[in-house]
């Protein structure tokens, strides 16, 4: 896709970043109450995410469209802006990350979140485990996708 580039997250996009993230979740996960307010996701992804995570985004002429988050073999974070879906930007960054993570990756997933299951098992992931979401901060009932080359 042309006009649109995946690069490393800087601080400078700290901001955007948890807007695109905040936007995709309200869109994907109506049902899911999200146990912190937009402002401690805003300070987390400010603090925490952006300067000591493997974060990268989908930048479409200087404005923040996606966000993925890659730590030890774990895809623990994709989110698109919900405007720029279907437009191939989730599968560039499932490119990335299994070039980033060439011996194998794992990501978890809501139960609830059909689309992503689709997404992921189009991409090679297959289902390894499910939880009654006792082990997120959600608890909510999720779902343990991995990939291996």
């Amino acid at each position: 896709m042309s006009g649109v580039v995946i690069r490393r997250a800087t601080a400078d996009d700290a901001s955007a970043t948890a807007d695109v993230y905040l936007r995709s979740f309200a869109a994907a996960l109506p049902t899911i109450v999200r146990p912190r307010s937009d402002d401690e996701v805003r300070a987390y992804i400010r603090d925490v995410v952006v300067p000591a995570r493997e974060t990268w985004v989908a930048d479409a002429e200087g404005r923040v469209v996606g966000l993925m988050v890659l730590a030890e073999g774990l895809l623990s974070q994709l989110y698109l802006d919900p405007d720029w879906r279907g437009r191939g930007i989730g599968d560039r960054f499932v490119a990335l990350a299994k070039e980033r993570s060439p011996q194998g990756l794992s990501l978890w997933t809501f139960q609830v979140n059909k689309p992503a299951h689709r997404f992921y098992e189009r991409h090679g992931f297959v289902e390894a485990e499910r939880t009654d979401g006792s082990g997120n901060e959600e608890r909510e009932p999720d779902v343990r996708y991995v990939w291996r080359p």
